[in-house]
């Protein structure tokens, strides 16, 4: 089972990296919790999930996720990565105007699974250093 979480983490990762907003919703369940904890909100559910895929894949263009390390532990998962890209597109729904500047910060994830899917996550990073490295302070 394990093995099989594993590689389905792995492909969360790769539609995450490809921009692909199905292939990340189709890896959580209907009723997922996604917390962005840097920037101190949550979304419910794959209808909000979806809108601030959308938002942040269009202000982030190259948005990337380079995974460090990821083990599974029967439901629960976590993850070391370090996310980065450059601001392009307006931030919604904060109507924040793209800076041109790039970021890359470190953090970590908490994921519990159910069913083979995501169904709670918790990203952990310093928002006040995304914001600082991207000029909006």
């Amino acid at each position: 089972m394990a093995d099989n979480l594993l590689r389905m983490l792995e492909e969360w990762g790769e539609a995450w990296n490809s921009h692909q907003v199905e292939g990340v919703l189709s890896c959580v369940t209907d009723d997922i919790v996604y917390e962005d904890l840097g920037e101190a909100r949550a979304m419910r559910g794959k209808a909000e999930m979806r809108t601030w895929l959308n938002n942040m894949f269009s202000a982030f263009p190259d948005f990337k996720m380079d995974f460090k390390a990821l083990f599974v532990s029967g439901d629960w998962a976590g993850t070391e990565w370090v996310m980065s890209g450059a601001f392009k597109g307006e931030l919604q729904p904060f109507g924040l105007q793209p800076t041109g500047k790039s970021f890359s910060v470190r953090g970590a994830s908490i994921t519990e699974m159910r069913g083979g899917k995501v169904k709670r996550h918790a990203d952990y990073y310093d928002g006040t250093a995304l914001v600082r490295q991207l000029g909006v302070t």
